[in-house]
């Protein structure tokens, strides 16, 4: 137990991926909330891209403090540089990708490329929006952070790890941990699948509601589960490994994706293919930051829970027997 609350490495990156994926469970309780009281109705269907954009750049600020806050508890010293990288993680990968679709849909000649004035009026609200809120969130965690809170001590020198089957190595429980939550959800993605990119309308946002609390409580439970097991055979190495275990639903969803296009879409032509595939990986991107996320804090709190519990335990019977010692001795 003295290695488990051993930070990991390359903690400004993790933070930075931690700091993003909290913004967006926020973007998602957001559009849910939206999409019931009634803002996306058929016929309207650009409230919905609209609203997404303005919640990312107005909630920016969560992703800074989260990240900043982490990061200064781990011991990063360099928090500018992490504020720049939870500016950028997602940001840099979208723009690039936008940029290469509307590139094609241009030389193509169609009507889905975006007009120049709509590029950069995105490109203004996140440098003029989305960075300084990142910016401030930032400022605001690094003064705030706190020690990182842990029920044991550390010690100096990690201890070796010994071999793990390979039932238990990373990529066999991504597998399990990315199957389970997926298949709570693989229904609802056929019709969402069917209103993106076919021609119906999605309007059932209760059930979808419904479908992604228990998308967040199994991605959780599973993620809670694979971790003890890795820590019983005294694995310590669980940060970086919940994290992965919690997104690796993005994976499957990106393989659904391949499976959509193969065998339900009518959908033919390297133009169609390019805006299929490019913006389903952004989204396959957002879910996996977003469920790993939830994967690692609720890890956390298990992690927390039972080491606490451990150390009372080790206390409460470290003081028996000094009281039974200094009974013999009397």
């Amino acid at each position: 137990h003295s290695d488990v609350f051993r930070f990991p490495p390359h903690k400004n990156l993790f933070s930075a991926l931690l700091g993003v994926g909290a913004q967006f469970l926020l973007i998602m309780v957001f559009i849910l909330t939206f999409a019931l009281i009634g803002m996306y109705y058929p016929g309207n269907e650009g409230n919905l891209q609209i609203s997404a954009i303005v919640l990312y750049a107005l909630t920016a600020g969560v992703s800074g403090f989260t990240s900043t806050y982490l990061y200064k508890q781990m011991g990063g010293e360099y928090w500018v540089w992490n504020v720049i990288l939870t500016a950028t993680i997602f940001a840099v990968p979208f723009f690039l990708v936008a940029f290469v679709l509307n590139t094609i849909a241009v030389s193509w000649n169609v009507t889905q490329a975006l007009p120049v004035g709509a590029v950069l009026q995105i490109i203004t609200i996140w440098l003029f929006i989305g960075f300084p809120l990142t910016l401030i969130g930032g400022m605001t965690g690094k003064r705030t952070s706190t020690a990182f809170y842990a029920p044991v001590r550390t010690k100096n020198f990690p201890r070796e790890i010994p071999p793990i089957p390979w039932y238990r190595a990373l990529p066999f429980q991504m597998t399990v941990a990315g199957f389970l939550p997926f298949s709570a959800i693989y229904i609802e993605l056929f019709y969402i699948f069917n209103s993106v990119w076919g021609r119906s309308s999605y309007q059932l946002w209760g059930i979808l509601c419904i479908v992604f609390v228990i998308l967040i409580l199994v991605t959780a439970c599973i993620t809670i589960a694979l971790t003890y097991f890795q820590l019983s055979t005294e694995d310590y190495r669980w940060w970086w490994q919940s994290f992965l275990l919690g997104g690796s639903t993005g994976p499957f969803i990106f393989v659904y994706t391949i499976f959509y296009y193969a065998f339900r879409s009518p959908r033919i032509g390297f133009l169609q293919a390019a805006f299929y595939f490019g913006y389903m990986s952004i989204i396959c991107y957002f879910f996996f930051l977003m469920l790993g996320t939830v994967g690692f804090f609720s890890s956390l709190v298990f992690v927390r829970l039972i080491f606490g519990h451990l150390h009372i335990c080790l206390l409460y019977t470290s003081d028996a027997a000094d009281e039974e010692d200094s009974v013999d001795l009397g």
